[in-house]
């Protein structure tokens, strides 16, 4: 295993912790973390990567200065660097393509002049909304539930594989990571770059600032916690559309396996999730988070629908388990538990981010 690792978007929720968890596992492992600290919070990361001997670069995808090839000899960059926002690509466009796009060619390059290998953190945005909004559906008492019986290509009670459709709109962000997968295919064919790519759906756990946009899972605690109010958007605003959601601390277990077993895995595309193992709706959520914190706070229902809502997603992880054995180890109620710890523990900091 190659132990020069870049973490770009290294100070955000997902790169920071796959950073910090790879460090602990492997102390001998030289792991730089590169970020632009756009996202508040993030700098709180800064002295927990001081604490473990983890180098931080205050850099930017986006900047071809910023990665410099005689810089930065490392062996593997794993691409956590993204504006993950749906809602962004319809208010900052320009961001999120340069980001996602720019920022991956930008990455690739760098990977061809050092010939380092790339794990390629994608999204299950890749598929495309329009199959997603008409599933068969059924309405149960607190969630929306698949049906038992599909038409759609790759879906089944299970959930969503990695041959569902992408033919159509998906919006921008999960067409900057469906192009970025592309790239990556082409780089793999042209120079022989290795690569493997996970399709991921929401992940979440300590450390993560919620917003309405990403991060729901920590927001809706959050918000329990602080006394906010929260909304119910669309669906008939009963709460009962549903995500299946991955703790952070099992994406790390992954993460791992594949950096020790890179070439068995080469090439693979492959979904990332909670799959059934852990999926809540938002009212189910609700329940969770009350019974956690011991307040109830008031929820809107809108039944205006925002733009790129889908009713269910449910992530189908058959082809990375039978490759990897690899499968989600942690419920939702032990992921929700952890967020509100880490909230209590570091409320101070965490009043004016979250709150």
């Amino acid at each position: 295993m190659s132990n020069r690792i870049l973490v770009s978007g290294g100070a955000g929720f997902v790169g920071s912790s796959l950073a910090i968890g790879l460090k602990q596992l492997h102390p001998d492992w030289s792991i730089v973390c590169l970020d632009n600290l756009r996202r508040r919070g993030s700098e709180l990361n800064l002295p927990r990567f001081k604490a473990l001997g983890i180098d931080f670069v205050h850099g930017d995808v986006r900047s071809t200065d910023d990665l410099d090839p005689q810089v930065l000899q490392i062996d593997t960059i794993i691409d956590c660097a993204a504006e993950p926002s749906v809602l962004a690509g319809f208010s900052s466009p320009q961001y999120l393509l340069n980001t996602n796009l720019v920022g991956t060619i930008n990455l690739l390059e760098l990977a061809r002049k050092t010939n380092a290998s790339l794990l390629f953190l994608s999204t299950s945005r890749v598929y495309s909304i329009e199959p997603l909004s008409t599933l068969s559906i059924v309405e149960k008492k607190t969630r929306l539930e698949l049906a038992s019986e599909q038409t759609t290509l790759g879906i089944s009670w299970e959930g969503i594989k990695e041959d569902f459709p992408v033919n159509s709109y998906r919006s921008l962000y999960g067409t900057t990571k469906l192009a970025s997968e592309l790239l990556i295919a082409e780089y793999r064919h042209s120079f022989g770059l290795r690569a493997i790519i996970n399709r991921c759906g929401i992940l979440t756990g300590p450390w993560q600032m919620g917003k309405v946009d990403q991060g729901v899972i920590v927001l809706w605690m959050a918000a329990h916690h602080f006394k906010k109010s929260l909304k119910y958007i669309g669906y008939g605003g009963t709460g009962k559309q549903v995500r299946d959601f991955l703790h952070i601390q099992d994406l790390l277990r992954l993460v791992d396996y594949q950096l020790n077993n890179f070439d068995a895995l080469d090439g693979d595309v492959l979904n990332v999730g909670g799959g059934r193992y852990s999926n809540l709706s938002l009212l189910e959520m609700t329940h969770l988070c009350q019974e956690i914190t011991g307040h109830k706070i008031a929820i809107e229902p809108v039944n205006t629908q925002r733009q790129g809502d889908i009713p269910i997603y449910i992530t189908d992880c058959d082809r990375i388990t039978q490759k990897t054995s690899w499968q989600p180890e942690i419920k939702p109620e032990k992921t929700l538990a952890d967020i509100y710890k880490w909230i209590v523990q570091y409320e101070d900091s965490l009043r004016p981010i979250l709150s």
